[in-house]
């Protein structure tokens, strides 16, 4: 797809956009002319940059996923300043370095994993996407319209040794991405999993790594292309699939594979 779909009479929610595949999808949507709200939760100053960038359509928003008064929040606030509500990007998340700082050289065996690092990371990771899908499903279903986007990751760090809790609830939001899209089938609101397809920039990544490694991490705006298309109508009828960034085809989506 050469031209991105236009977007200037959509509304977004992405949670986590204060940096890396988050920032990318918030300015993504804001720059095809999408009215963005974007949320941080522990590093709210984040977002300044990206509402400064994007003055008229980027409202910054501390919420904290795991929180439904915030979550509703986030939705009122997009009704209230946009009028609608389009489409919710859940990107928020906690990853390995929340269990250990050393995640990818001395990997952490599950039994070994702090109790409250664990609870935290599925909180957010998984009942965060389903507050806000609950706080935004409500609005998206009077308009007939609307689109959830899950972020997920590749099957091989979901199932990677050490990678527990964050494989887990990657695969667990992968189920609610096919639940939700069935519960949803003919209202017009459509539910699909996206991931950029390897190891990115973000700040789940740790420091220091070497320089052969980090050069091989993908860039986050990999993942804005297949977003626009989830995030129009160009997409009418896609729901419930898991769509790979990497995959991402020159020309038309529609014979886009879905991994």
């Amino acid at each position: 797809m050469n031209k991105p779909p236009d977007l200037a009479d959509r509304v977004a929610i992405v949670t986590g956009a204060g940096r890396g595949l988050g920032r990318a999808m918030a300015a993504g949507l804001a720059s095809a002319g999408c009215r963005v709200v974007a949320t941080a939760a522990r590093a709210p100053d984040e977002l300044a940059p990206l509402a400064a960038a994007f003055p008229d359509r980027v409202i910054a928003l501390r919420a904290d996923v795991t929180a439904a008064a915030d979550c509703a929040q986030c939705v009122e606030t997009a009704v209230s300043r946009f009028g609608r509500l389009d489409v919710l990007v859940n990107n928020a998340g906690r990853g390995m370095r929340s269990i250990s700082q050393h995640f990818m050289t001395e990997p952490t065996k599950f039994w070994q994993a702090d109790i409250d690092a664990w609870r935290t990371l599925i909180d957010t990771n998984v009942t965060g996407p389903f507050l806000m899908a609950r706080a935004a499903v409500p609005v998206m279903l009077r308009a007939g319209w609307g689109r959830i986007v899950n972020i997920s990751m590749n099957y091989e760090t979901m199932r990677r040794a050490g990678f527990s809790p964050y494989g887990p609830s990657k695969a667990a939001l992968e189920s609610e991405t096919v639940i939700w899209a069935q519960d949803l089938a003919g209202t017009g609101v459509t539910v699909n999993a996206l991931l950029p397809g390897g190891a990115t920039r973000t700040g789940m990544i740790p420091p220091g790594l070497p320089e052969s490694v980090a050069a091989k991490l993908l860039d986050p705006r990999i993942i804005v292309p297949p977003l626009l298309y989830l995030a129009s109508a160009q997409s009418d009828g896609v729901s419930g699939r898991r769509f790979v960034a990497t995959l991402w085809p020159a020309a038309e989506p529609a014979g886009w594979p879905a991994a």
